[in-house]
């Protein structure tokens, strides 16, 4: 139970009833625009659990009445409500709360029972403290099984349904019925996410059933002035339809009969007559009406667990999410187990739809980016705290409107992490996911000395964003040490180097057939990637080897110097740029390829830096020539790649012509690294990668809807 209940509740009894509920009232109305996409209906919340056999005697869904009282007022109208249900032919649950400023006297429990409905436990006190401590509860758990065993009681429900599910194990219940499908209004609204039922296990076997309550309360109707039972009966028709449990919790205490006067929150008995009518007329062949306990019953044997409710899942990253395979097999393998994404990014081509959809993927490209104008550190770092600002705001006004479970945060740059500031506030987890170490890039990019003050800021920057991170990625094992040292983040950090997905890598026939031999780099146009080299070698292999052409697929700041070089080496129509391309359109390119290269500087960031292009030529069934870096000899060996000196231009020409000329030789090291990268493919590390997003934010099943919505507090 948060501090702000717990307040709240402290100053309660003094605040004036019409001053709570003036503020409770234009709260909610305020919050109902805001969770339209999530209340009154939760997508997904329709999904039956798993091995669920349906409802007995064929009945297509349940119907549930409950009601708790609250107060006097209540109570003396339990025989009257009593007999307007009983007029329709309906039952239902009444729970009282045992140490209230009221007496339930055994009579009235028995005489309820005679007539075929059920008696619960409402809370013990009612004051909305029941949960402030384990140990209090536990206290209170044990005089509340107390009440449960004198009334007979089944099942269990707490004071403005707050609840905690594990400590709930602590009573002697069949069932407990203080959550909800989704509720945005409640004072605790973390919600169970589905129209079902479902089994809460204990130790040694034992446990509970969760009934969560799948209609609005009567409480919220008055608050959102709602004089009709229309949202009730939309709801129920809805529930009805999906097959799951119509469960509906009214006050007796808020029930205006004939005769009585206005008061400030009451609900005309009509309105109730009026929808259970609506389910007599309508339903009445199709529905397994019964009280909770007969739920239960049903259910308990059954150990039925709680639908997984997909998470809201935000990705930011600074690159085109189509052509960034790192950051797309991580979206996609979110999306295929039913999560939604949104990927925060950036805009190749004005002509991208805005947003994209793709299934449970939505791409938002929030800005273009010209990297011919990013040749200073200004003119690079100007574009990137553009898309901060306006990505920090996206997401603050998309979380306020419907909240995100989980953040997953690309760099370069680590502070692009601060914009989930807001959301890990409300209780999002987020998680930082280095591609590239920073200070490192940055100097292999600008130059400048270790000790200077950008560095210095690079560092502390680096040591801030881990912090704010629930957990860190890092793209290979060299990065681990000095990062963690760094960052103080050790324990919290885990290496997933650029696993291939076989799924778009796979070898394929060729369509090209025009006798040439193609020689590939498809990657990043910066210094330290080292192209420079490849061409200056390329220059030696043509004239060896005519037949020869190398095609670059890439962009970058560099890429205007790499295209004068290559007509200063009198390379026209032998080497040919292109501009980058969608990562499933790129493997059709090198599956057409004879070689790959991959010739980054082992002098500069490319030694430590993981080349994920080196396993997809090797999934492609391409051979490939990379220069040997530290990075590359820690993960391959001279079976599966040809390696050369990093930098040196005739030892990269003599790695070439040698796998130009030699046939035998490349298929042999292409059929070695092809087993490779099936052994070290993303299929052996996905399971990996999503067991680690739910062990930082657990799988929601009653928790985390509405993160960062407003507690409205109740009344």
């Amino acid at each position: 139970m948060g501090i702000r209940n717990k307040l709240y509740y402290s100053i309660k009894p003094w605040v004036p009833e019409r001053l709570r509920l003036a503020l409770r009232g234009w709260l909610t109305r305020r919050q109902r625009e805001r969770c339209r996409e999530v209340w009154p209906i939760l997508p997904g919340s329709e999904r039956p659990p798993k091995d669920w056999p349906g409802w007995p005697e064929g009945k297509k869904f349940a119907f549930v009445l409950t009601h708790d009282v609250e107060g006097p007022s209540g109570v003396a109208k339990c025989r009257q409500l009593m007999e307007v249900e009983k007029k329709w032919g309906f039952r239902s649950l009444f729970n009282f709360i045992p140490e209230a400023d009221y007496r339930v006297t055994k009579e009235l429990r028995d005489e309820l029972v005679r007539e075929g409905f059920e008696v619960g436990v409402h809370d013990l006190h009612h004051d909305g403290k029941l949960y402030n401590s384990r140990e209090g509860f536990a206290a209170q758990a044990a005089q509340i099984n107390r009440y449960l065993k004198e009334w007979g009681a089944a099942g269990f429900r707490s004071g403005f349904m707050f609840h905690n599910l594990e400590w709930l194990h602590d009573l002697d219940i069949q069932y407990d019925a203080s959550t909800f499908d989704t509720d945005p209004f409640e004072a605790q609204p973390d919600a169970a996410g589905t129209i079902f039922p479902f089994w809460i296990q204990g130790a040694n076997g034992r446990g509970y059933v969760e009934l969560p309550y799948t209609l609005v309360q009567d409480s919220t109707l008055f608050l959102i002035k709602e004089t009709t039972p229309a949202l009730w009966q939309q709801k129920a028709d809805w529930v009805a339809e999906k097959g799951g449990m119509v469960l509906l919790n009214l006050h007796p205490d808020y029930m205006a009969f004939p005769g009585e006067s206005p008061r400030l929150r009451t609900l005309p008995v009509s309105v109730y007559e009026q929808f259970l009518r609506h389910m007599r007329e309508k339903h009445a062949s199709t529905m397994w009406h019964v009280l909770p306990r007969q739920v239960a019953s049903f259910v308990a044997p059954l150990k039925l667990a709680q639908v997984r409710k997909p998470k809201r899942v935000c990705m930011v990253t600074y690159s085109y999410f189509l052509a960034d395979a790192r950051v797309t097999r991580y979206a996609e393998a979110l999306a295929a187990r039913g999560d939604h994404v949104d990927v925060l990014s950036l805009r190749r081509w004005q002509n991208n739809p805005e947003p994209e959809q793709a299934g449970n993927i939505q791409v938002v490209r929030l800005q273009s980016r010209l990297r011919k104008e990013e040749t200073t550190p200004f003119s690079y770092l100007w574009p990137i705290l553009r898309f901060f600002c306006v990505s920090a705001l996206w997401i603050f006004r998309e979380h306020r409107r419907k909240p995100y479970d989980f953040f997953h945060i690309h760099n370069i740059p680590d502070f692009l992490v601060f914009t989930a500031a807001y959301p890990k506030l409300t209780g999002a987890k987020v998680l930082l996911d280095i591609h590239d170490i920073v200070p490192e890039y940055y100097q292999s990019k600008f130059g400048g000395s270790k000790n200077s003050i950008t560095q210095r800021m690079l560092k502390l920057t680096e040591r801030w964003s881990a912090k704010l991170s629930d957990h860190v990625i890092l793209g290979n094992d060299l990065w681990l040490e000095p990062y963690t040292r760094r960052t103080g983040a050790a324990g919290r950090c885990t290496v997933f180097i650029n696993n291939v997905d076989t799924d778009i890598f796979r070898p394929r026939p060729r369509t090209r057939q025009d006798g040439k031999f193609l020689i590939l780099f498809p990657g990043g146009l910066q210094w330290h990637q080292g192209v420079d080299i490849a061409l200056r070698a390329f220059q030696i292999v043509s004239r060896q080897a005519p037949q020869a052409e190398f095609h670059i697929y890439g962009d970058g700041n560099m890429r205007g110097s790499l295209v004068e070089l290559s007509q200063q080496l009198g390379l026209d129509g032998k080497v040919r740029f292109f501009e980058p391309i969608p990562v499933r359109a790129v493997a059709g390119v090198m599956a057409n390829a004879d070689l790959g290269v991959v010739p980054k500087r082992a002098d500069s960031f490319g030694n430590e830096a993981y080349s994920t292009k080196i396993m997809e030529f090797m999934s492609l069934g391409i051979p490939v020539v990379i220069s040997s870096t530290k990075i590359d000899r820690f993960y391959f060996d001279d079976s599966v790649v040809r390696f050369f000196e990093s930098g040196n231009v005739e030892a990269l020409a003599a790695a070439l012509l040698e796998m130009i000329r030699n046939p035998d030789q490349r298929r042999a090291m292409a059929a070695r690294a092809s087993q490779y990268a099936l052994r070290n493919s993303w299929d052996t590390r996905k399971a990996d990668y999503l067991n680690l997003v739910d062990s930082i934010c657990p799988p929601v099943t009653g928790n985390g809807l509405a993160a960062g919505v407003p507690r409205i507090m109740s009344a």
